[in-house]
């Protein structure tokens, strides 16, 4: 039987954390709003962004745990990504500043590493947080994508690196198999560091449009293989779900 302690952690455990994060978020955005020409637009879907995993992180968090600090470390990257996809959209008018921006994502992608350390080295690692570490990664891509288009780098079709994911999700609303488990893979995590390399480095100043059309059109085949051979592993295992 859970203890009276550990009972009001539920459901509002991230809540503390939520309004020191939001403090954070805000603290950024105003920063972005001396450095960018983003108005109103970049303000509101900052908040937009934040007001829905506030919502989803309330709304699913599982009752009676404490929110632990690998799940701190990932919503501390989770405000950092929320500014850095808000900014996306306008990072052609950041000049030298770009180079900021290069620099607080990379700093985005080292903190992705932070909270699973924790969270081995404190034995907190549950499926919650596995998928709210999962749902930044494929947030943090999609506002990769927004700034190498906003560039100028490529054409709009570099959209379907960080859509790819979201449109595999809807996929498993009409068919069921997909929602199965999928094994590890180094071939897919190989796919994702090279997506995420090649989305970081087209967004540098230095890095010339071509290249970036190159490289990134390289990622967008071995998503869609990555993904194909995922969805086919999946389908001759369908009957055994």
């Amino acid at each position: 039987m859970d203890s009276p302690i550990r009972s009001e952690y539920a459901p509002y455990a991230p809540v503390p954390d939520l309004v020191w994060t939001g403090a954070l978020t805000a603290l950024l955005m105003l920063g972005a709003d001396l450095l960018v020409e983003g108005g109103l637009a970049m303000l509101v879907l900052a908040t937009a962004l934040f007001a829905i995993m506030a919502s989803l992180l309330i709304r699913y968090w599982p009752a009676g745990r404490d929110f632990g600090w690998a799940n701190r470390a990932t919503l501390l990257r989770g405000s950092l990504v929320i500014s850095l996809i808000s900014v996306a959209p306008f990072v052609s008018g950041l000049g030298n500043w770009l180079w900021l921006y290069g620099a607080l994502s990379l700093l985005a992608l080292i903190l992705d590493g932070v909270d699973g350390t924790i969270a081995r080295r404190t034995g907190s690692q549950t499926a919650f947080g596995a998928r709210f570490d999962m749902e930044l990664d494929a947030l943090f891509i999609l506002g990769l994508c927004v700034a190498v288009l906003a560039l100028g780098k490529t054409g709009p079709w570099v959209l379907a690196l960080g859509f790819m994911r979201y449109g595999f999700v809807v996929a498993a609303r009409v068919l069921p198999f997909l929602n199965r488990s999928l094994p590890d893979s180094f071939r897919r995590k190989t796919v994702c560091v090279w997506q995420v390399a090649t989305l970081m480095i087209a967004v540098l100043p230095m890095t010339s449009a071509a290249f970036a059309t190159w490289t990134l059109a390289i990622a967008l085949l071995l998503l869609t293989y990555s993904f194909i051979t995922d969805m086919h592993w999946l389908y001759q295992r369908r009957i055994t779900t």
